[in-house]
């Protein structure tokens, strides 16, 4: 399930028990699952080798508190390291070499080195079970959020490229989320796309165009007019592939979904839709 079910994000807890001591532990069964109110989860599961139950979990039960670090490429290693089973009353800020930085609503302190520093109130602990491997659920209301502002962009928000992300994958891999590895997909939530459906059984089951080249042309919010589909007989490359196979049907259309495909690379989602659509 841990090779399948990945990137996984990284929560970084920090957190204290009743004596103060303070720990530090990442967890990759984390998300966040509500805005309004702000919520994340994250499950520090009971040790396979042994059913014992770790010192992040124990804290929490005695100080319903944690702020969740934001974990991004530069302290990956850093944050490896303090996932040691040192023993209780260890400080994991010390031996990976991060910085405490006092939080200001609750208890536990933050990791200074984070982009991103959450604050919580722990509401409720969900115990999956109490055999080894058994998660339990720590549900925490997010109540401050410390951001670095060098990972912002002109607006304000955060710069999906300067955050420098990582996430956890299965066994002992990573990955890290770089300029390179981002792409939008546009959100289909203001419009109501025509859907796979609309489209000519052709285009549906071409051999060009693939599952995610027909869900870009099936989020077009209608199918263009046939005027509009004859004017794009007057773009160069259409015209150049029409000119190229007239009297050979089936090399045309292989072509012209080609040509559909780089033009779905460089965005144009409406005009690849009519060249698609051309007879």
């Amino acid at each position: 399930m841990q090779y399948a079910i990945a990137p996984r994000p990284i929560c970084f807890a920090s957190t204290v028990d009743a004596a103060g001591n303070i720990n530090l532990s990442p967890f990759s069964f984390f998300n966040m699952f509500s805005t309004n109110p702000p919520v994340c989860v994250f499950s520090p599961a009971r040790r396979v080798r042994d059913n014992t139950t770790k010192h992040t979990l124990e804290n929490i039960l005695e100080v319903r508190e944690c702020v969740i670090n934001i974990v991004n490429y530069d302290m990956v290693q850093q944050m490896s390291l303090s996932s040691t089973e040192y023993a209780k009353g260890v400080n994991e800020f010390e031996k990976a070499g991060f910085t405490m930085e006092p939080s200001q609503l609750v208890r536990p302190p933050r990791v200074m080195e984070a982009p991103v520093q959450m604050e919580c109130l722990v509401t409720q602990v969900i115990s999956l079970g109490e055999q080894a491997g058994a998660g339990n659920l720590i549900v925490a209301e997010v109540k401050l959020m410390h951001i670095n502002e060098d990972i912002l962009d002109e607006s304000g928000k955060i710069d999906q490229e300067k955050i420098d992300l990582v996430a956890r994958l299965g066994g002992d891999w990573y990955c890290r989320v770089t300029p390179e590895n981002l792409f939008k997909v546009a959100k289909p939530l203001t419009t109501l796309g025509i859907g796979v459906d609309a489209l000519p059984h052709d285009v549906r089951y071409s051999r060009e165009l693939s599952g995610n080249d027909l869900g870009m042309l099936g989020n077009v919010e209608q199918l263009p007019t046939p005027e509009e589909i004859d004017d794009m007989r007057r773009d160069a490359s259409v015209k150049e592939v029409l000119d190229a196979t007239i009297g050979d049907a089936s090399t045309r259309m292989r072509e012209l979904h080609g040509l559909a495909k780089q033009f779905l690379r460089q965005g144009r989602v409406s005009d690849a839709l009519k060249i698609v659509l051309l007879d």
